[in-house]
């Protein structure tokens, strides 16, 4: 087997694989020549080379996402780096494990007008859990005698196992992004064979923690005082949750459950569509009043972050007497009420509070569910005489996506479509939520398909689409990895918004209208494509779309970009009846 003769890239190759870090993408480079040649080179890794290193980090991000472990990210000097940070802070707020592993000129060469050299010690400070900045190592002949050279060598490099050591733990025990700075002197493509490589290993240590009967019991009490109590679940993973305790829920009639597309949670008695109960009240003559019925008496949250900016705003003026966040890492103080937080896993939490807990009367939940029924019937009546748009065209693609599919979703008007809807139970729904970006939604779909082995739809708007197309540039996308585009012609999301939209400065600036198409993306990287312009072409094409296919596909739905808004605004107000 071949290595870098650089002792330091081979401490870090074989770190990663004693961690079973073995997924590893990396952006071409030269001053990074030592960490791919390790990492090329090893049978336990599974290398990707992705050219742009935006989509890299969220194609990466993607694959973490899925494999619920670090994936490796390595790049060269200079501005390459920073074009990892938009992925960096989605993983940083979205949990999701990410090892960046970054060369660097040495030192001296910093600021001195060197090329390809920025400042590159903790530049992800703001958003990062862990920076390693190691020391250069000069590669030493065997036959080198100087006894002071070789102490130097030997504590930079215990130096560097150690601190590799800690990033890799961090990002395997807290669930994030870390970073690894090496400073690579030249030569830097020499390579050695057979040598024996036994960095030091520290070893990850993943601790939960357990709350007993003492510390559980004041919060029992308050629970079986409380007649109105309201779970949300933000973003969560596929069974995250152990089903007896959604029972336990369900079952108890002063509690009601929101749950979002992203919460991968279902049960007939929650409720998956939060701005349906909550959008048509804000409308209502009566809305103080019914908003006082909805208000908790305890507000229960777990998960990742919330969509809806709806519910935000009803529990920040309607707040519960008390708010708990389950979360073994952090609790955000979403809606400025928070009482405590229970640093544990979900699960965890519920196996020793729910036996403190009893039944209460109250008919709480059962009013709501009314109102939840009465909300559907609604819906219905309005899907089925609306016109072309974008909302029409999701009521017909929910029901089209197979079972067991992996669904990847845009931001902006994409997820909030999505939260209208009913999908199937068998799905696993996903979305960068954690900074809300457009930026590598689809890379982020790619790594998702990549690595899942499983088919995957992205669906996803225009300019979210365009924006990340160079997602699309490289050579690991399945056969049967799917993307639907709603081509509004412009960001649909600002005509919704408040604002002044008949204007040349809103279609520019703020809408950004345009006419692109995705057709000549499609037959430079390989895509089947099928566009649709009315219902009975979408009915049409979409069809035959998740069909076996010897290429992965991509359908354009264009719609109307001056009616969409309209429609989605009058979502609500035709709700409230």
């Amino acid at each position: 087997m071949k290595y870098s003769k650089i002792p330091v890239a081979r401490s870090i190759v074989a770190l990663c694989v004693a961690k079973n870090i073995n997924h590893v993408v990396i952006s071409p480079g030269s001053r990074n020549a030592p960490l791919t040649i390790g990492f090329t080179h090893h049978p336990d890794i599974k290398p990707f080379s992705i050219v742009d290193e935006r989509c890299a980090a969220f194609y990466a991000l993607g694959m973490a996402q899925q494999l619920q472990k670090p994936v490796a990210l390595v790049c060269t000097s200079g501005s390459a780096l920073l074009n990892y940070y938009p992925a960096i802070a989605e993983a940083f707020y979205s949990d999701i494990p990410l090892v960046i592993i970054s060369a660097d000129r040495p030192i001296e060469r910093i600021d001195i007008g060197d090329g390809q050299t920025i400042r590159q010690k903790n530049v992800f400070e703001n958003h990062i859990l862990y920076s390693a900045n190691l020391h250069s190592e000069l590669v030493m002949d065997a036959e080198a005698t100087d006894r002071k050279l070789q102490q130097k060598q030997f504590e930079s490099q215990k130096h560097n196992e150690r601190e590799v050591n800690l990033a890799l733990n961090r990002a395997i025990e807290k669930k994030g992004p870390v970073h690894i700075n090496v400073p690579f002197y030249e030569p830097l493509y020499d390579l050695v064979e057979n040598v024996e490589v036994n960095p030091l290993q520290i070893l990850p240590e993943i601790k939960e923690r357990t709350y007993t009967k003492n510390q559980l019991e004041t919060y029992a009490e308050l629970w079986n005082r409380a007649k109105r109590k309201m779970v949300i679940v933000g973003v969560a993973q596929p069974g995250a949750v152990e089903q007896r305790f959604l029972e336990k829920l369900a079952k108890d009639e002063s509690v009601i459950v929101l749950t979002e597309t992203t919460s991968n949670l279902d049960h007939p008695e929650f409720f998956t569509r939060i701005d349906t109960l909550i959008g048509p009240i804000e409308k209502d003559k009566n809305s103080e009043e019914l908003f006082q019925a909805l208000q908790p008496d305890i507000l229960l949250s777990f998960g990742g972050l919330i969509v809806s900016k709806k519910i935000k705003a009803f529990l920040r003026n309607f707040q519960p007497q008390q708010h708990w966040h389950i979360d073994p890492k952090k609790a955000y103080n979403t809606y400025f009420c928070l009482n405590k937080h229970f640093e544990t896993t979900v699960n965890s939490f519920f196996s020793n509070f729910f036996p403190l807990t009893n039944t209460v009367e109250s008919d709480y939940a059962e009013f709501w569910k009314d109102v939840k029924a009465k909300r559907q019937g609604r819906h219905e009546e309005y899907m089925n005489e609306i016109p072309y748009s974008d909302l029409k065209a999701m009521q017909e693609i929910v029901p089209r996506v197979p079972e067991d599919y992996i669904l990847q979703l845009g931001n902006s008007s994409t997820i909030r479509y999505a939260q209208l809807f009913e999908w199937k139970e068998s799905l696993r729904i996903f979305c960068n939520r954690g900074t809300s970006g457009i930026d590598g939604s689809v890379s982020t779909a790619v790594g998702a398909a990549c690595v899942n082995g499983e088919p995957t739809l992205m669906i996803t708007g225009d300019l979210s689409f365009f924006y990340d197309s160079n997602a699309l540039w490289n050579n690991y996308i399945p056969n049967n990895f799917r993307i639907i585009i709603l081509n509004n012609n412009g960001g649909g999301i600002f005509r919704i918004l408040p604002g002044n939209k008949d204007t040349e400065n809103f279609d520019t600036y703020f809408e950004t209208k345009h006419e692109l198409k995705a057709k000549p993306l499609c037959e430079l990287y390989g895509f089947d494509y099928e566009a649709a312009t009315n219902p009975e072409e979408l009915s049409e094409k979409i069809s035959r779309f998740f069909t076996t296919s010897e290429k992965p596909r991509l359908l354009e739905i264009f719609t109307p970009r001056k009616l969409n808004d309209e429609i989605m605004l009058e979502y609500f107000n035709f709700m409230k009846s």
